[in-house]
This record gives structure tokens, sequence and C-alpha cells, in this order.
């Protein structure tokens, strides 16, 4: 970041806040994504289908509770001017539920693990609120870009590294008991129990714990000195002007009602991919953690382009490159089956030829992910950095709450609809083909959106 023009923010402040990224993607990675929801799903539930299902339902309550509150806390936030403070409550209950599902044996009530997973999935949304409006203040405009999509790279790196410790130490081949390395499972992990799955929430809840602290330490905050009453009761008057003002701006207004539509979608995809390619293909914890690390891989090179390219071409673009990746390869990976791609038009033979992803339709399925790690990072990062440059340092706050409510206003609809098609019908494949319509969709709106969606002058 040596190139920065300008900093408000020292490197080490900088640096900080990026960290924030690196210590919260573990918990989607290993816990959301790759490891313990396919074991969820999988191993937790009677079948894969209503596996499917109850994870579904989870990501969808608590995309509810992060639609209702996020521009509330917002708002409070730029009353109260301090960000720090509530990033450290929300961790605190993060770290608590995230940590317990250790206790996730097999047998357990499905209820109450959801339950956990879903108030995890709150408090770190919540916290991520609080760090992106953040960012106006770290750097001048022309930087936002570039420290968000590397912050999203930092992020996936973290994962990554957690996901890679995981295959290599602690996920045990079913059959010799060894991990894909060759050593017994660390701490005498049994994978027969699920402890090489369960034991992600620990590692994840320690991981941001210790990694968060750059920001807590380096990092510039403010504060207002606003009582929290005072700040509670003007933050809501104010939601309810932002709220007003933004139907004002058509510009903020059509990005944020593209967001929320591919978000939606995004989502879906992040939570419930893992765990559909493993009830497709019967993957193990060691191959789907393999699936995961090169998918990571590809998203830190994505995000480092897309850190250059968000400067010279523009977040939109970026994001609706994303949009177009993500479709292509949403259709391939529902396209592809035990011996199929393409809906069946290229036919595969069927026999395994041994060791990992050893099908051509698994290696199909794998280069189809390809895409979706190219193009995760970007379109997420990039559309932060499109909020970023339309707003202000000082309405922030209550605009990335309104930016968080847009990307999970409606986002427990695509889980619901993905969860409620795959009961209804027995088929993952059906109900994972929702996803596209909510990319088709957010990408056609966004398309006509004017960028960047600056206040209209008065």
């Amino acid at each position: 970041m040596s190139d920065l023009a300008e900093p408000r923010a020292s490197k080490r402040g900088i640096w900080g806040w990026m960290l924030f990224d690196w210590a919260a993607q573990p918990f989607f990675t290993v816990v959301t994504t790759f490891i313990f929801g396919p074991y969820f799903v999988s191993r937790m539930a009677s079948d894969p289908a209503a596996g499917q299902a109850a994870w579904g339902y989870g990501i969808a309550a608590a995309g509810f509770v992060i639609a209702i509150l996020s521009p509330v806390l917002g708002s409070i936030a730029d009353q109260t001017g301090a960000r720090k403070r509530w990033i450290a409550f929300f961790a605190a209950i993060k770290i608590v539920t995230v940590s317990l599902l250790w206790f996730a044996a097999p047998g357990s009530s499905l209820f109450l693990v959801v339950l956990l997973f879903s108030l995890a999935s709150v408090a770190a949304e919540f916290s991520t609120v609080f760090n992106d409006s953040m960012m106006p203040r770290l750097v001048p405009k022309e930087d936002i870009g570039r420290i968000s999509n590397v912050a999203w790279g930092l992020g996936y790196l973290g994962g990554m590294i957690v996901l890679i410790f995981v295959v290599a130490f602690m996920a045990g081949s079913p059959e010799t008991g060894r991990t894909i390395i060759g050593v017994s499972p660390i701490l005498g992990l049994d994978p027969a129990l699920g402890e090489d799955a369960r034991a992600t929430g620990p590692i994840s809840a320690l991981w941001y714990f210790v990694f968060i602290l750059p920001m807590f330490l380096y990092t510039p905050d403010t504060r207002t000195g606003k009582r929290i009453g005072t700040a509670v009761r003007e933050g809501m008057a104010e939601l309810r002007s932002t709220l007003a003002e933004v139907r004002q701006r058509a510009g903020i207004l059509r990005f944020l009602i593209a967001r929320m539509i591919y978000q939606d979608g995004v989502n879906a995809l992040l939570a419930l991919g893992g765990a559909f390619a493993a009830a497709m293909f019967g993957w193990s914890i060691t191959e789907i953690g393999i699936f995961g690390i090169i998918l990571n891989v590809v998203a830190i090179f994505g995000c480092l382009a897309a850190s250059r390219l968000d400067t010279a071409l523009g977040s939109k673009t970026l994001v609706l490159i994303a949009l177009v990746l993500l479709t292509i390869a949403t259709i391939g990976i529902v396209s592809t089956g035990p011996g199929y791609t393409l809906f069946g038009a290229w036919m595969m033979p069927g026999e395994d030829s041994g060791g990992l992803f050893g099908t051509p339709a698994e290696k199909a399925y794998i280069a189809f992910g390809l895409l979706i790690g190219i193009a995760f990072g970007p379109v997420q990062a990039s559309s932060r950095s499109y909020m970023a440059r339309s707003v202000s340092p000082e309405e922030a706050g209550r605009y990335f709450g309104i930016y968080a409510l847009a990307g999970r206003a409606t986002s427990f609809l695509a889980p619901f609809l993905v969860a409620t098609i795959t009961a209804l019908s027995g088929s993952p494949r059906l109900g994972m083909a929702v996803i596209i319509l909510f990319f088709l969709a957010g990408m056609v709106l966004l398309a006509v959106t004017p960028y960047p969606a600056h206040r209209p002058a008065r």
C-alpha cells in the first residue's frame, strides 16, 4: 500500500483495518461453506435434501434478522461515532456461538446447531457493517477500490490457510483414519464422530479473536461523546430521514436494489455450494476441503487483479464482469452430475480413475468452480468500494447500514427458495438452479444504474 494517495490513516491503521477480513473469513470458509456446512448436510441430517433444507432455513433466518437491524445499527454508529465498541460486542457473540459448534455431534439437535450457526452469522455480519463504515475515513476515494479488494484477498488467504490446516492435520479419511499427508488427526480427533469438522468452530473463533486485535490497536476510530440512549434516539430519527433521502438519490437507490438481488444469489451460492458438491459426488471432508483450497487460491489472485482493475475500469464494470462469471459457473455446476455435464449434452465416462476427483464429471465441476473463485471476491469487494465512493465519510455509517440491508433485506429469499424447492422436489440440483435467476436480474438492473451514485447537486 506504499502508493496510496494522501492516506487519512497511517499505514499501520490501514493494514489493521484490512486484517479484519483476514480474521473474519475462516468462519465463512471452513464453517459455512467447505467443512462444517457439508458435514451438517451430509452427516447430521437424515438425508442430504433434508440437510440442505435445514441449513438453508438457518441462513434465511439469519438474513432476516440482519436485514431488520443492520440499518438501525449503522445509524446509531454514526451518532456515537465509535465503531470499535460495536465490533467488540458482536465479536464476543460470534466467538462464543461458533465455538459451541464443537458440540454438534451426529445425533445432536439440528435446531440447536442451526440456531448457534445463525447467531454467529448475525454477529459476523453486524461486525462487518461497522468495519466497512470505517473505510471512507481511512483513505481518499481513489484508493478505496484498491484497499477493499486487497482486504478481500487477504480474507481469502486467511480462509485458505485455515482450510489447508484442517485438511492436512485434522480431516482424517474414514477408511484409513489418516489425513491427506498421512498423519493421524491432531489432538486425537475422531473423524467417525465428526470431530474434524466440529473443531472448525473453535479454530475459526480463535483465529478471529487473535487477528482482529490490530484493528482495535491501530485503526483510528471516532467518537461524538453522545450517550448511547441519545445516540439510539437520534440514530432512529436519522434512519427514517435516510430512508426518505435515499429515494431522492436515484443512483444509490437503483444500485442498492440491484445489489439486494444479486447478493442474495452470492450469499446462497457461498453458503450452499460446498454442501451441494459434497452431496452430489459423495466427497469426503478431505475432498471438499481441497476443492475449497483450489477456489481460495484462485480467489486470492482474482482479488489482487481486481484491486488494480477496480481503479482502471471502475467498480461497476468489475461487478458486472463478476456476475457474468458467476452466472456461467452456476449454470455449469447445476448442469453437472455423475457421468455428464451441460445437462447431459456432454456425456462422460463414469469410471473412477482413483485418487481425488477421479471422475471426469468431478473435474468438470471443479472447472466451473474456478470461475466462482475468480468472481466471488471482486463482486463483493467492488460492490463495497462502489458504495464507499458514493457517500461521504460523515454519512458512511447509516448508508453502510442500508447497504447491509440491501445485501440482506431479501437474503432469506434465495436460501428459502433453494431450501423449499429442494424439499418439495427432493432435488438439490433443482433447488440450486434458482440462484441463476438472482444473478441475471441483478445484472440487468445494475447495467442501467449510473456510476458512481453521488449525491445530486442542490
